[in-house]
């Protein structure tokens, strides 16, 4: 081996893949007012997975997702949507409600915080640098750190024990 950087290939982060398809699914769901079991379904034939002769991401598929954690995120944002709202209204600025927010940005945290919600899932920390990544790849400006913050808020909110000092 030489002392120089080998050049490795990638390997798929299958459950960021996971997340930016079901902020993508989300954002349908809102927009063309179908339900998450429609969307779950027109993603798994359609946008998931890498069959033979189909494009990549530049072609809006999502190949390398981990479908299950892509239909679990949709399903438990659908399942407490209300309460999730309600949660991350309370923590947007007053003169910022969520009705106000960009629909990428609604998506980005209601999927967000749909994971946060389940205690028994990733380490927040891990999901709040997740939906960070995905914010990135689908907004601009301040949005990402706007979806930055209100998701740190609602971990610490939903699983305080992860943030214990000490």
């Amino acid at each position: 081996m030489s002392g120089a950087a080998e050049t490795r290939p990638m390997r798929p982060r299958r459950r960021t893949a996971a997340r930016a398809a079901a902020v993508q699914a989300l954002y349908q769901s809102e927009h063309a007012a179908i339900s998450a079991e429609t969307v779950i379904d027109e993603f798994v034939r359609h946008r998931l997975g890498s069959p033979p002769g189909a494009g990549g991401f530049e072609e809006g598929r999502v190949p390398d997702a981990d479908v299950v954690l892509f239909a679990y995120i949709v399903r438990a944002a659908a399942l407490h949507g209300e309460t999730l709202d309600t949660m991350i209204a309370a923590n947007l600025a007053p003169d910022w409600p969520l009705a106000r927010l960009d629909p990428v940005l609604r998506a980005v945290l209601r999927a967000g915080a749909a994971e946060l919600h389940d205690a028994t899932g990733a380490p927040a920390k891990v999901v709040i640098n997740e939906y960070l990544d995905v914010a990135h790849g689908f907004l601009a400006g301040d949005e990402p750190g706007m979806a930055n913050a209100v998701l740190e808020k609602l971990a610490r909110l939903l699983r305080p024990d992860e943030f214990a000092a000490g």
